[in-house]
């Protein structure tokens, strides 16, 4: 399991290290280009409901991953939450199912050109 340290808050949250790689991509990418936005989380072990964080570029962030190595990230599925956390909605995950999310997003449902899908790195 990653952890994500957030500002001040001395409890980390605990999720899956290839689903905290995508969150680390995502959340890179926004708060490098100045863009606030919200994550959602559900179904973890430790809550019942779901909790929300505002990210911003002023509020301290720290990845800690369970891996050395960066994750295997798939690149159709990062696409489709870098579009969510664009939406009003912000990036929403839930942990009992995001595993399936990212696995359909690797079977096209139309041929396409062999680039797609191609993997990933965390970095």
């Amino acid at each position: 399991m990653a952890t994500l340290f957030y500002g001040s808050d001395t409890a980390p949250i605990s999720l899956p290290d290839r689903l905290m790689g995508y969150i680390k991509v995502i959340a890179s990418t926004k708060l490098r280009r100045g863009e606030s936005f919200t994550l959602t989380w559900t179904g973890t072990a430790d809550e019942t409901g779901r909790s929300t964080i505002w990210l911003q570029p002023a509020i301290p962030l720290r990845f800690v991953f369970e891996s050395p190595e960066p994750e295997q990230l798939v690149g159709d599925y990062l696409r489709s939450l870098a579009d969510q956390a664009n939406a009003a909605s912000g990036l929403v995950v839930d942990t009992r199912t995001w595993e399936a999310a990212e696995e359909a997003s690797r079977t096209p449902a139309h041929p396409v050109r062999a680039a797609a899908g191609r993997p990933v790195r965390a970095a």
